[in-house]
């Protein structure tokens, strides 16, 4: 019997390795514009965002936004946006991410509360779909296509 892993390796796709929070989130690890960074993974986030104060560190450019962000806990929120981003998961890399940077100091305040790491940003549906992501929940990997 075929395992997943072997399924997928056939069909030209990479394992990440997931990390499971005392929140019960997945981290992930990812580079953005050749800066290392931690992430939520989150499958009901339509785009993937940045914080504020990792602009400069992802080396992001912003540029302003009439999308209001909602979600975790938060609505309204003022964002921006960033194009042409360098994403790479794993060996998986993609060089036109857009990413949405808003305010992320709820969504860290909670995952301290709850000893949790703050995290960079979250990785949403967005670079899932382009990636023609799976999620192996038992085994707590994230597989993308090559």
């Amino acid at each position: 019997m075929e395992t997943l892993q072997q399924f997928l390796e056939q069909k030209g796709y990479t394992k990440v390795k997931l990390h499971l929070t005392k929140t019960n989130h997945f981290e992930i690890k990812a580079t953005i514009n050749g800066k290392k960074g931690l992430f939520i993974l989150d499958t009901g986030a339509s785009s993937s965002c940045v914080g504020f104060e990792a602009i400069e560190t992802f080396k992001l450019k912003a540029e302003d936004s009439l999308i209001k962000a909602a979600g975790a806990g938060a609505i309204d929120m003022e964002t921006k946006t960033s194009n042409k981003n360098k994403v790479k998961i794993g060996k998986w890399t993609n060089n036109k991410v857009v990413l949405v940077l808003f305010n992320l100091t709820h969504v860290n305040t909670a995952l301290v509360n709850h000893n949790s790491k703050p995290v960079d940003g979250i990785i949403g549906a967005d670079i899932l779909k382009k990636a023609k992501g799976v999620i192996d929940y038992e085994k707590k990997y994230l597989y993308l296509k090559l």
